[in-house]
């Protein structure tokens, strides 16, 4: 019985061992094959990481070669990536050596939850915090140095309304599917070139392989590929006229009180832009790190929006600039002769309408009210075309929609129409409606990149070109990529004739009894003309367009001062110093056509 019983025993124990064997087998069989290439990869994925290598912006340079913007190295305060957590006295000392919150590492840490590679914590950071995190690696598991290509703004406001910013893509953007290719974190252009090129801009990233010891700590680069640069952009821009016309903006603005402004300066012979001023302007470096709530908070509440680009956004009564769409119709469509008097009594006789300042000039002919800028004269323009004649030449002259200017968010502005009155006002169309359309006021409105796009139409005899900021993209190595010509738009439907005679008086503003007399001693011939735009809340607009020689146009300026009062006083010294730089200063390639090639004489 003993020993019957004892070999019971010794049965249950190999089934209990032959069951343990196979279950141990199994396991191995279901970690070592089944599961092995997983596991193999958490063992590798703790051995190394893959770090990716932002890849350097395209560089953006002037029409003469000067860099506008481009990149400079800098250091992240990163952590390497881990899917099982970071210790805290880990986060809390970083939280120390960064002065970034712990909770704020946390949020970024959870923003990038599904990256594979380094967050990055202080993007830039200045060298001392560079020196003190080294100092601490050994104590800071998982923390690292990265030196990444940080874009850089050599000039600061110079251009800041052209060029642009860059920033982080947000998360909403890679939601929305407007970025699918990108990660948090990504840098993309987010206003201006940066933002209307970033594709080309962006480049292609590269990456490498490390191999790291238990602290995170680099024991050798096992491979790596390298980024390839974006592409660059070199623009019609010309640097030096930029910076005069940024200096004679704010110089102007400073001696009469005002902050607002938008200039616009165009080669009307194939619509490159030379030079785009808004004001007030800001630092875009300031975004490159993450802007401090100081500089955003000034950004989001001044009352003249420094983030708005005027020149392409701004909408405004054109004023008398607009007298050059009803003097052009009135002449082609024979309302009025070139030399019939018309007298000026100071109000129109059909309606109480009056000049500004209560002038009279008594019998005037067409050349003599463009010049003066009278508005009883082209009140009865108005009178005589009516209003569905003034709407269709502002269309043909370009207003009432947008330029196709190579940067997003361009306004299309406003044609005055009796549908627009009765649908938003719901009230019937005037007389006095008509006539204060005549003179650029009422409903109308006008972007400064409109004006200077309907300027160059009448400087070049009625050819219409699209205006762009970019002449070609390049390559790392310099090659073209792709060359942007001059687009023609057309032509407008006025004849040499009347243009002939538009042109005439557009001289005369500069002459002797012009509104911009103060223009006539320049060492080329100037046509322009003064504009005031009514404002409900404040003091009016001042405008000025011009472009010279007036013989052979190669420089179109439209200036616009916000709140600036007339014209003459606010917007023609800034329109007057730009010219002066461009026609008197030795060594300055002029715009466009040059003397005896390709210039038309008239």
């Amino acid at each position: 019985m003993l020993n019957k019983k004892y070999a019971y025993r010794l049965e249950f124990m190999l089934v209990a061992s032959a069951l343990i064997i196979f279950f141990l087998i199994g396991r191995m069989f279901y970690l070592q094959i089944i599961r092995g290439s997983y596991y193999s990869r958490q063992a590798e994925g703790n051995r190394t990481r893959y770090t990716r290598i932002a890849a350097p912006r395209g560089i953006i340079y002037d029409c003469n070669g000067e860099e506008l913007a481009n990149n400079k190295p800098g250091f992240n305060v990163s952590l390497a990536r881990r899917n099982d957590g970071y210790r805290d006295e880990t986060l809390e000392r970083l939280a120390v050596l960064t002065k970034v919150p712990v909770d704020k590492i946390r949020e970024t840490i959870k923003l990038h939850g599904g990256s594979a590679e380094p967050i990055r914590i202080v993007r830039n950071a200045p060298p001392a915090m560079v020196a003190q995190v080294e100092e601490n690696l050994r104590y800071l598991p998982d923390v690292m140095i990265e030196v990444q290509p940080v874009r850089n703004y050599p000039n600061k406001e110079l251009a800041v309304h052209a060029l642009g910013y860059v920033g982080e893509v947000s998360e909403y953007e890679i939601s929305q599917g407007v970025y699918t290719d990108l990660k948090a974190g990504d840098i993309i252009g987010k206003f201006g070139l940066e933002s209307y090129y970033d594709a080309y801009l962006r480049g292609t990233d590269g990456s490498y392989r490390e191999e790291v010891d238990v602290n995170g700590r680099v024991i050798q680069i096992m491979d790596k590929v390298d980024p390839k640069p974006g592409q660059g952009l070199i623009l019609t821009i010309d640097a030096k006229l930029q910076r005069i016309t940024e200096q004679a903006v704010d110089r102007q603005l400073k001696s009469i009180g005002a902050r607002g402004c938008a200039v616009v300066v165009l080669d009307p012979n194939n619509g490159e832009v030379k030079a785009l001023v808004s004001r007030p302007g800001f630092d875009p470096n300031w975004f490159v790190n993450g802007i401090s709530e100081k500089n955003w908070h000034y950004l989001t509440t001044d009352s003249f929006h420094p983030m708005t680009d005027k020149a392409i956004t701004g909408e405004y009564p054109p004023g008398s600039t607009f007298k050059i769409v009803t003097g052009s119709a009135a002449l082609e469509e024979k309302k009025v002769t070139p030399d019939e008097l018309i007298y000026d009594s100071g109000r129109h006789w059909l309606v109480d309408m009056r000049n500004a300042g209560g002038e009279a000039l008594g019998w005037i002919n067409f050349k003599r009210a463009l010049s003066a800028s009278d508005n009883v004269y082209f009140y009865e323009m108005g009178n005589r075309l009516g209003i569905k004649a003034l709407d269709k030449y502002a269309a043909d002259f370009g207003l009432g929609k947008k330029t196709g200017i190579d940067l997003h968010g361009e306004a299309a502005g406003l044609i005055a129409t009796p549908e627009y009155k009765k649908k938003v006002f719901g009230e019937e169309w005037y007389l006095g409606d008509t006539f204060n359309t005549a003179i650029g006021q009422g409903f109308t409105l006008a972007t400064p990149l409109q004006i200077a796009e309907m300027m160059s139409a009448v400087a070049t005899d009625g050819k219409r070109y699209k205006p762009h900021l970019v002449s070609k993209i390049i390559n790392d190595d310099g090659s073209v990529a792709k060359r942007f010509d001059p687009q023609e738009e057309g032509s407008l439907p006025v004849s040499e004739q009347t243009l002939k005679l538009v042109q005439e008086g557009l001289q005369a503003v500069t002459e002797e009894g012009g509104t911009a007399s103060s223009l006539k001693n320049l060492p080329v011939e100037v046509a322009g003309k003064t504009g005031t735009a009514e404002n409900p809340h404040g003091p009016e607009h001042g405008w000025f367009v011009a472009y010279a020689p007036a013989r052979r146009p190669s420089l179109v300026v439209v200036c616009i001062v916000e709140q600036g009062s007339y014209g003459s006083v606010s917007a023609v010294p800034i329109v007057k110093s730009i010219l002066e730089y461009a026609f008197t200063t030795p060594g300055v390639k002029k715009a466009g056509v040059l003397p005896g090639k390709n210039a038309k004489k008239r």
